[in-house]
């Protein structure tokens, strides 16, 4: 773990030069802006000149300190702190197009980039436990700046570029919580990140999805959009993010954010923080197409409570981002005039013959698991039609009596 020192580098957004900083490998820090070359090229939400604001961009693309055993491998890999590791791999991303290159080199995105370019596997071994690692070890990798606190690792299944994300105990049940996210938008006609379901030989649980972006586009993050404008003293959060999406120019972003917003009501999620849901831009042009299809629900269905704690009706259930209950988060997904919750009648069944197999998830739990499942769907129908008696989608199962 010999020390690095400050070296210099160029911030580059494809082949685009954006600025030449000088970066202290021992902290990943940028200890100096010397150039702005393309100011619009600037990660979204940093001001050109603002070095602490690109520092904080910069080191989001670490591992965070939380992630599962990482404490553990950081010896093994040489470094003594997880913000050292995108260092290893020019801080390239399977989230977007920025990377650093080293001040002395002309080396093009063409020649590095993870799309085009094939990836070390060997990182992703070691952060799973599954190798000790050697010298020969090679650790260009998209596992170096991949965000969250579940282990997780990327690789190629059937020529497509896919993340392979894991569980907690004891009940491992995040896997199987993108499962039920997938069933009921699918349902729901609600844009998505489609995820399946695997498992090792100790039939631990994996979730695995296609990475949605591709070499020409990127994600930006809700976080960055809302960093786009000073947000006034009198306007929410919700309505904050929403006016930068318009001033943006991110088309139909107020029906996607409700579409977003029914899901995590649905499945009591705990943790849509403004790190894992966005948009998605042209990484060329720069113009946005959208807000990015929805992905990472795993930390829902009371993932981390006994099943005695398991309360589907309770007006405390957490949330994020916008409020701090599901019960005041739901009021901002009006108009429901897309929803047709009649769709969702027996998924729970079918994500009961998913979740049975579970060697994590006894009966008790399983049973628990599915009968919250129908009285969130129950609730959100209530809440539809106390809001607007005239909608007629509420379908036979989960209307309100009247």
């Amino acid at each position: 773990m010999d020390s690095m020192g400050i070296k210099p580098y160029t911030l580059m957004h494809q082949n685009t030069r954006v600025a030449d900083i000088e970066i202290d490998y021992d902290t990943f820090s940028i200890t100096k802006i010397k150039a702005i070359h393309s100011p619009e090229h600037i990660p979204v939400g940093v001001q050109p000149t603002d070095r602490a604001a690109l520092n904080n961009w910069i080191k989001n693309r670490s591992i965070p300190d939380s992630r599962i055993s990482i404490k553990d491998a950081l010896p093994k890999l040489g470094v003594h702190s997880t913000e050292q590791l995108p260092m290893k791999s020019l801080c390239l991303s399977f989230s977007d197009q920025y990377w650093i290159r080293p001040g002395n080199s002309d080396i093009s995105w063409g020649a590095v980039n993870f799309f085009a370019n094939s990836f070390s596997y060997d990182i992703g071994n070691i952060l799973f436990a599954e190798n000790e690692p050697t010298e020969e070890d090679n650790y260009f990798s998209p596992d170096n700046t991949s965000d969250g606190q579940l282990k997780k690792r990327w690789r190629v299944i059937e020529n497509k570029y896919c993340l392979v994300k894991g569980g907690n105990n004891p009940f491992q049940q995040e896997p199987y919580n993108e499962i039920l996210a997938t069933l009921i938008m699918s349902r729901l006609g609600v844009p998505h990140v489609p995820y399946t379901l695997i498992s090792d030989t100790e039939d631990y649980p994996y979730s695995v999805c296609e990475n949605f972006l591709t070499a020409n586009t990127e994600l930006v993050t809700a976080y960055q959009i809302t960093r786009t404008q000073k947000q006034a003293n009198h306007i929410s959060l919700y309505k904050h993010f929403l006016n930068c999406c318009e001033t943006l120019r991110i088309p139909s972003a107020e029906k996607s954010i409700g579409m977003m917003l029914v899901l995590d009501y649905i499945i009591a999620n705990e943790d849509r923080h403004l790190g894992n849901f966005g948009a998605v831009r042209n990484a060329e042009t720069l113009e946005y197409i959208g807000i990015a299809p929805i992905y990472d629900s795993g930390t829902s269905m009371w993932c981390s409570q006994s099943t005695m704690m398991i309360r589907p009706s309770s007006v405390k259930t957490p949330c994020k981002p916008f409020e701090s209950t599901h019960e005041k988060q739901i009021k901002l997904a009006q108009p429901f005039d897309w929803l047709d919750i009649s769709a969702l009648k027996n998924v729970s069944e079918e994500w009961r013959n998913i979740i049975k197999h579970s060697r994590f998830l006894d009966k008790a739990r399983c049973d628990t698991l599915c009968s919250a499942l129908d009285r969130r769907i129950k609730l959100l129908s209530e809440t539809i039609y106390s809001q607007n008696p005239s909608h007629i989608r509420t379908g036979p199962d989960y209307g309100t009596e009247r």
